[in-house]
């Protein structure tokens, strides 16, 4: 199929409607802690509070979704309030005295559990240079590239955090080239910095050495050193939803680079490959563990539909047809879209559930916990409203072909 111009303004209303109308109100203002600083997040179906404490990296995403809102669509006080409230949050109370940050905290900011790994300062750092552009603060630009700094020593240099598992088996996942390839996106495109552009670069470069799979068509979560399947329950494991959000963060990058063919032809090949290995064709929607030899998985939850890999798919397809006006991406956008919205979208309350069966029947109710809030469904939908904005301007009349 093919979206007509009138299609394309129709879904590019859709997504503002549903970001302004229905997704953003559902958290704000009502998550503001004026009392403590920060976001009271952890919400079920209807809004209602279900636990005050507070996830440190979805704190610093909330963050940047509202500074992200007001950079970007309206410069409306009552975002800029909430983004102040973050950002005051995440800088007095998140992080240790070694300098990283926790991961869990109280409501008042006393800290609860700290992880091995570094994304709540990734989601800091976007957080806090989106809200330096949204206010001018030279501040918070600093302390933004500060922590862009330590993130890639912490990703560069071996030993620096404490390893998850012993060397008997040495791996290496492409969650960390991933979320330092987006951060650098975020930081170079709200308030610059001189690095992004080579650091990008060595990270899709990494990810296309070690990770993708041409000869088996795949997108390995996990490999070796050496970029070799590690012939194990946890090494044979695919995250569909995870590599299709890596395909759009590269092809979002062809894009900045003026339609960069190799980058273009390699996030394609990455949404091809985990699309045919995550489509659920009985049921619809994406899986959310795969093996990749087709074996038996090991996480019970391997075949439910969570929200965000969704979110995901519903830009990775969306880009890669305006990109490259091929129909079977306004195809593949066109059923994740309809299985998403008629699924996962809370028409009463607002927002979405996160947790479907295989089936799509809901499996609960939450709409905010330790790792659900606002981020991965707004995100989505400013995102697309975004690239379409930019492509109906730049096409006026719609021939349904290819584009440069």
């Amino acid at each position: 199929m093919q979206y007509s111009f009138p299609e394309l303004e129709a879904l590019r209303d859709f997504y503002t409607g549903q970001l302004l109308n229905d997704t953003v109100p559902f958290w704000f203002p009502r998550s503001y802690d004026h009392e403590h600083g920060g976001f009271l997040l952890m919400r079920d179906a209807n809004g209602q509070l279900i636990d005050d404490d507070k996830a440190v990296w979805i704190q610093g995403r909330a963050t940047w979704l509202l500074s992200t809102l007001y950079n970007s669509v309206v410069q409306s006080p009552e975002w800029l309030e909430g983004a102040k409230l973050g950002y005051d949050f995440l800088n007095r109370h998140c992080f240790d005295t070694d300098g990283r940050m926790f991961f869990h905290v109280a409501r008042n900011g006393a800290p609860i559990r700290k992880r091995r790994y570094f994304f709540s300062e990734t989601f800091a750092v976007i957080a806090m240079a989106a809200y330096a552009r949204a206010t001018g603060s030279e501040e918070a630009a600093t302390r933004a590239r500060a922590l862009f700094g330590k993130c890639v020593e912490y990703a560069t240099t071996p030993g620096l955090l404490d390893p998850k598992f012993e060397p008997t088996r040495p791996a290496k996942g492409i969650g960390v080239p991933m979320i330092m390839l987006n951060t650098a996106q975020q930081l170079r495109d709200t308030i610059g910095d001189p690095r992004c552009d080579a650091l990008i670069s060595q990270w899709i470069d990494e990810i296309e050495k070690y990770f993708v799979k041409d000869d088996i068509r795949c997108v390995m979560e996990q490999v070796a050193p050496d970029g070799s399947i590690i012939d194990h329950i946890d090494g044979r494991t695919l995250n569909p939803g995870h590599a299709i959000e890596g395909a759009w963060f590269i092809l979002h990058e062809a894009v900045h680079r003026g339609n960069d063919p190799r980058l273009i032809d390699l996030g394609c090949r990455m949404l091809d490959y985990m699309w045919e290995r995550g489509w659920d064709h009985q049921h619809g929607g994406i899986l959310y563990f795969r093996d990749v030899y087709n074996k038996p998985v090991q996480e019970y939850w391997q075949d439910m539909k969570f929200w965000w890999p969704h979110n995901e798919a519903i830009i990775a397809t969306l880009l890669a047809y305006l990109v490259t006006g091929n129909p079977k991406y306004a195809e593949w956008h066109r059923m994740v879209h309809d299985y998403s919205y008629s699924r996962f979208h809370d028409k009463e309350n607002g927002e979405w559930y996160g947790y479907l069966h295989r089936d799509g029947s809901i499996a609960q109710t939450a709409k905010g916990n330790l790792f659900k809030g606002p981020f991965h469904l707004p995100r989505q939908e400013w995102y697309c409203m975004q690239i379409l904005n930019n492509h109906l301007q730049k096409n006026a009349v719609w021939s349904g072909a290819s584009h440069g």
